[in-house]
């Protein structure tokens, strides 16, 4: 990547020459599947990038309901950015310890909420490390900051919207979980939940749009999509197992120019775990 940024990227190199400014943020937003088993902001405060304070997905979430890491409210989340200490009029770079992973959805998230910068660290901390890049341990404090919220709720499907898109085909529902799973041929990672995919999607795995811990190129991730049958000019909603890699697939359809793409927050944990939507199997 060249020294100047794109509009979803910084490198490692731009990044180490202005960090520590004063308007510039770093922000950990290291998300591991559940089947991992590690343990995010353990490896965060054993070690992360100079002054990077750390993005809970689980914790900035709404907490009424059981579905995991659903957007917090409005007014939650301008709560949670004030203790972080970050404004939307800061320049911000998010990365994650995967790469990318979680990074895409705190990456959406912030955006959703009216963030003015946001932008993602090319290779993330793996690329940051194998540089041998300054890193340091332990939390990291912010003074409070006023972020301002501004909500864009049609950004945002809800199970009711995407069975009337479904029955309707007004939008294409892109489903980013691996072929087997959108099949409905291996389980769901997430006890109690049905097999399958939802009636009309389509199904573009996430990891066919990445290539060593960063988005392919434009027209790499067109072909992956143009293969699953999805037509880029008509309107799409992105969806997964629970909301964190459909962010992946909205970004990398971003970078090919792709713009108004609604995510189902809910993804597959509601939807599977509700016996009162269809569900598809092959």
């Amino acid at each position: 990547m060249s020294s100047s940024p794109s509009p979803f990227f910084v490198s490692t190199e731009w990044f180490a020459e202005h960090l520590g400014e004063p308007d510039l943020v770093v922000i950990d937003g290291t998300f591991f599947m559940p089947d991992e088993n590690r343990d995010a902001h353990g490896e965060y405060l054993a070690g992360h990038i100079p002054g990077a304070v750390f993005f809970d997905i689980d914790a900035i979430a709404d907490h009424t309901t059981d579905l995991p890491h659903m957007l917090p409210s409005p007014e939650a989340f301008a709560v949670a950015m004030h203790d972080l200490g970050i404004s939307e009029k800061m320049r911000l770079v998010v990365y994650d310890a995967s790469g990318l992973q979680g990074v895409a959805r705190v990456w959406w998230t912030l955006r959703l909420f009216g963030a003015e910068s946001v932008k993602i660290l090319t290779g993330g901390l793996p690329k940051w490390k194998a540089e041998d890049r300054a890193l340091e341990s332990g939390a990291v404090t912010r003074g409070p900051q006023n972020f301002n919220v501004r909500f864009d709720p049609a950004a945002v499907a809800s199970a009711s919207d995407v069975l009337q898109v479904s029955q309707s085909g007004s939008a294409q529902i892109v489903d980013a979980r691996a072929a087997p799973r959108f099949r409905g041929e291996t389980p769901e990672p997430r006890p109690g939940l049905r097999s399958g995919h939802i009636p009309s999607s389509l199904n573009v795995p996430w990891r066919d749009v990445i290539e060593n811990g960063e988005i392919r190129a434009p027209d790499d991730v067109a072909a992956a999509f143009a293969k699953a049958s999805v037509d880029l000019s008509r309107p799409i909603v992105t969806t997964c197992g629970s909301g964190v890699t459909a962010a992946i697939l909205l970004l990398a359809l971003e970078t090919t120019g792709k713009t108004g793409i609604v995510l189902y927050d809910g993804s597959w944990t509601e939807w599977g775990g509700r016996h009162d939507l269809p569900i598809v199997l092959g």
